[in-house]
Parts: C-alpha cells; sequence; structure tokens
C-alpha cells in the first residue's frame, strides 16, 4: 500500500486537469518478480536443499574410521578427531553468519560444497589424524554455512510467506537426509556395499550439489546490508528494517560504511531486540546440544553393539527414523498459526 502524497493547493488544479498515473510507484522486488518465476525459483531451492543431503556415507563415518579401512583407535575418534568440529564450528559461527548476508548468500553457498568436497576427498585419501582433524574442520564450516541455505528463501519471497517458505526448505532438507540414509542402510545391509565405496558415491553427489549451487541465482538484497534502497518511497522494508529503525542504512560516511564496522553496528542493533536475544540464545544451546548428541551417538552404539559385521551396522536406519519425523513436523509447521510474540 502506498501512502497518499498531500498535493499543495497551488497543483490542485493541475492535478484535476490532468489525473495522475501510479504507474512509477515502487514496489517491493518481491512482488515485480512474475508470479511463475519466484515459485521456479523456490522450487530450485528446495530441490537443491535435497540433493545437497544426498550423503549416504555420513551415518557411517565413525564405524568408517574404527573400521578397517582407517584403523584409527576409539580413544582418537572421540578424544582426537571428533572435537575438532565443535570447537571449528563455534570459532567460525558467528563471521559466517555475518559474510552470509554481506555477500548475499551465494558465496557462502559455494564455501559450504567445496568444504563437503574436501570433506569426502580426506576421507577417501586421508590416512593420519591430522588429515581426520582438518576433515572435521571443514565439516564444522559446513554445519556454519547451513545459515545461507536457510535464509536465501526469504530474499526471494514477501515477508507474509515466510513462515511456509521456511517450512518448505527445512522440510527438503530432513527429505534429502531421510533419503540418504536410507540409500546408505540398504547399500550396507542389502547390497553388501563397503564403507569405502560409499564414501565415492558421497563424493559424487556432493561434487553434483556444486554444480547445482553455481545455478543458483544471487540475490540483489539480503535482510542486513543490501537492504532495498528508498524504504520511504514506497518499496517495501525489509523485515529487519522495522526492527532496528533510526540506522537509517545509507546516511552512514567515512570510516561507519568499512564492513566491519557495518556488521558490529547491525549486532549492536539486533542485541537490543529482546525476542532476538531469546532466539539467539535458543538457537546457541538448541544446535550446541543437537551436534553434540548427533556426532557423538554414534560412538555410544559401537560401544553398546560393536557389530564385526558391517551389514548389521543400522546408523542409516536410525538417522532416517529421527529425520522423517522431524521433515514431517517442519512440513505442518508451515501451516499451523504461530504466535511469536512472547
Amino acid at each position: 500500500l502506498t501512502v497518499p502524497r498531500i498535493t499543495p493547493p497551488s497543483r490542485c488544479r493541475a492535478g484535476r486537469a490532468m489525473p495522475k498515473k501510479d504507474d512509477g510507484t515502487k514496489k517491493p522486488a518481491s512482488e515485480t518478480v512474475p508470479d511463475q518465476r519466484w515459485k521456479l525459483q523456490v522450487f530450485f531451492v528446495c530441490f537443491y536443499g535435497f540433493m545437497t543431503q544426498i550423503r549416504p556415507g555420513e551415518s557411517f563415518i565413525t564405524p568408517y574410521l574404527l573400521g578397517a579401512d582407517k584403523n584409527f583407535t576409539q580413544a582418537e575418534v572421540t578424544n582426537v578427531i571428533m572435537p575438532v568440529l565443535t570447537y571449528s564450528y563455534m570459532a567460525v559461527l558467528v563471521p559466517i553468519f555475518l559474510l552470509t548476508d554481506y555477500l548475499r548468500y551465494k558465496p557462502v553457498l559455494v564455501l559450504q560444497s567445496l568444504s563437503h568436497i574436501s570433506i569426502w576427498l580426506l576421507l577417501v585419501l586421508g590416512t593420519s589424524v591430522l588429515a581426520m582433524q582438518l576433515m572435521e574442520f571443514f565439516y564444522g564450516i559446513t554445519m556454519a554455512a547451513r545459515i545461507a541455505y536457510s535464509s536465501y528463501i526469504f530474499s526471494l519471497v514477501a515477508p507474509s510467506r515466510y513462515q511456509r517458505m521456511a517450512s518448505y526448505s527445512r522440510s527438503a532438507v530432513l527429505l534429502g537426509v531421510f533419503t540418504s540414509s536410507v540409500l546408505g542402510q540398504l547399500c550396507i545391509t542389502l547390497g553388501s556395499v563397503s564403507f569405502l565405496t560409499l564414501n565415492y558415491v558421497s563424493l559424487g553427489f556432493v561434487s553434483f550439489g556444486l554444480i547445482l549451487t553455481l545455478f543458483l541465482e544471487r540475490p540483489q538484497r539480503s535482510l542486513f546490508f543490501n537492504r532495498p534502497e528508498g524504504a520511504g518511497d514506497g518499496a517495501a522494508p525489509a523485515e529487519l528494517d522495522k526492527m532496528a529503525r533510526g540506522d537509517g542504512g545509507g546516511g552512514i560516511r567515512g570510516w561507519r560504511e568499512a564492513a566491519l564496522c557495518r556488521m558490529l553496528q547491525e549486532v549492536g542493533a539486533l542485541t537490543r531486540q529482546p525476542q532476538l536475544r531469546l532466539w539467539s540464545l535458543w538457537w546457541v544451546f538448541n544446535s550446541a546440544g543437537y551436534y553434540l548428541m548427533l556426532y557423538y551417538v554414534h560412538i555410544l552404539w559401537n560401544e553398546i553393539y560393536p557389530a564385526m559385521d558391517n551389514r548389521q551396522v543400522y546408523n542409516g536406519g536410525v538417522d532416517a527414523a529421527s529425520t522423517l519425523l522431524g521433515a514431517g513436523a517442519s512440513f505442518a509447521a508451515g501451516y499451523v498459526k504461530i504466535r511469536w510474540t512472547l
């Protein structure tokens, strides 16, 4: 909606004589895109999210490291290799979060795909503990870069569609994990495929994911650093523009325009919002607890049930069951009216 302008008295007669056209009114970017185009973009993003999760060997990394292929001890995997993932994730989480918005998503998604390829190359070719630690470091980068995919879809649609589109994108990711886990479990149990072969298959899929990444369009705007200019001229401001009023965006000059200074200013403005503080704390503790259990539970399974035959390793089946429930819940969340204000 555009706010009607007050016409000065001297221009009233001219206004009556020649009706004013409203064709030049600036509309939100998400509304100027043809209806069919944004739907195709959302579909491709969801397809991309699904395909990048097809890594059949991921559920079996721990038994692969402990098995005859790599022959690392349980103490090395638990105390030397696995902790690198958690610490590297925490170290790069905030920088990648800020760079994601500043670089407009796509470069970070390319970095994520390259990191995925590095992980599987190291898993296949690496033989030392240092190589596996480097593999876990790249794993931390891919985990931190997930924010790029989660927020990318918001640059394609209007704020009124955020909830439903977020549920679609998240469901696509979880369905990809489900498909990957089922595929890996079937290959291990029924096909008697080795863990090494499964990692080669995963390397092929992540390489295909890099190709898909290159076809993603780089958005012209983002939530923080690349907001639409002229928001006061009728263009719809970004959702977080309303929450951080007074920043002005284009009024900053000199050293204030430096990327690092802008990032710190944005973080300072957003931390003053109670809802964002609550959401951020919830996200930190939730993700940290989730990844802590996710990547150490495989070691616990090996301790409880040390299967000597690879066909009796059911990591993929357990991962498939848990992610299928999550995919259903994420899809349903897009159709549930949630009161976010606390």
